[in-house]
């Protein structure tokens, strides 16, 4: 999970209708459908997260299944916090675009992950999920070569129980996932060994796949990142410090 700083408001719409928030789950839920101006709000959540999704870092649109606006403090928790911007993120996947899955493998109904995974529908404990909105929420979880991201080491027992709190409820591990993290951690290491082999420069493969292009990082930087360890931190230091 990479942390989203937060830039601008989410402009003038979103901001009148925050001056009077939803009272009750069942106001917020009515007044949010009939809310004309998200694809305003879209753009500017894309704008900041690099368009990636804000829980699984992957490029929604790459994959033609599009990203929805998500409230990381459900509606039905927290009505007030509907228009907040602040409460607001890009999350793969459009609701009427699930089905695009499909093409890629099987998804069932309980594989769906992010911001439409069952638990994430329901009730949600605040105080131990990890938040993309957190300055901190990097340091919660590490990638692993069979695609799977669990919590990092050395986290005390509160922490610990935290990642695996957030890893769940937003189903981190879905089996769609868990594949194409796979794939894209056995394709790094693929040409990381290439370039050893060939004695071609590091920093220059770990450039190509760490900083944006045209405003879009590629999908699963955070494990990119994990990936290149201090050759990362170097490039991104130089390039790209808002990454850091």
């Amino acid at each position: 999970m990479r942390r989203i700083t937060k830039q601008g408001d989410g402009g003038y719409h979103l901001n009148q209708a925050n001056q009077t928030p939803p009272q009750t789950g069942k106001q917020a839920s009515s007044r949010w459908r009939s809310f004309s101006h998200k694809p305003e709000v879209m753009n500017y959540l894309l704008d900041e997260q690099f368009h990636l999704c804000c829980y699984s870092e992957l490029d929604a649109n790459a994959y033609g299944i599009g990203f929805h606006i998500e409230h990381v403090e459900n509606k039905s928790q927290n009505p007030k916090q509907t228009f907040d911007y602040a409460n607001l993120a890009a999350s793969a996947m459009e609701a009427q675009r699930i089905g695009v899955l499909k093409g890629h493998q099987q998804l069932a109904g309980s594989d769906l992950f992010g911001g439409h995974a069952p638990d994430k529908q329901r009730a949600v404990d605040m105080q131990r999920f990890v938040s993309p909105h957190q300055s901190d929420c990097d340091r919660f979880f590490s990638y692993l070569s069979d695609g799977r991201i669990v919590p990092k080491e050395n986290l005390d027992d509160w922490d610990s129980e935290r990642a695996h709190y957030t890893i769940d409820v937003l189903n981190l591990n879905s089996q769609f996932l868990r594949s194409e993290r796979r794939q894209w951690w056995d394709e790094l290491s693929e040409l990381f060994d290439e370039h050893l082999d060939n004695k071609m420069d590091l920093h220059s493969l770990a450039t190509v796949d760490l900083l944006p292009v045209s405003g879009k990082l590629k999908s699963f930087f955070s494990m990119t990142r994990q990936f290149f360890g201090p050759i990362a931190e170097e490039i991104l230091r130089h390039e790209q410090p808002e990454l850091v």
